[in-house]
């Protein structure tokens, strides 16, 4: 288990690295994930000892929420004198992801299609 965990953190150190000297735009976690991703296809398969270490992180997920939920208590006040904005940036937000997404899959569609 030990052995899965320190190569997990050794992907997210790798992707902190190139986040801080190559691709500041990306946060670091994201790329050890890429890096991880990237691993996995290559290898084929997940290591007997990765699948160890993620199942045990999946399996107290639920405890990952309880930051956020004291987050939200803790503000409470803020979020409800500021619900129209909060709801209207929500709103807004959805709106130009699915428009986005229709915009581009219609694009791929088009380039599918012709021979």
């Amino acid at each position: 288990m030990i052995q899965g965990l320190v190569q997990l953190f050794l992907f997210q150190a790798l992707g902190e690295l190139l986040s801080k000297f190559a691709l500041p735009f990306i946060p670091g976690p994201v790329l050890g994930l890429v890096l991880l991703l990237a691993f996995l296809a290559l290898r084929g398969h997940v290591p007997a000892s990765m699948d160890m270490v993620g199942s045990g992180i999946l399996q107290h997920l639920g405890l990952l929420f309880i930051p956020a939920s004291v987050g939200v208590v803790l503000y409470l006040p803020l979020l409800q004198a500021n619900a129209w904005a909060i709801t209207a940036a929500l709103v807004l937000s959805v709106v130009a992801t699915v428009a986005v997404t229709a915009l581009v899959l219609k694009l791929f569609a088009k380039k599918d299609s012709e021979p």
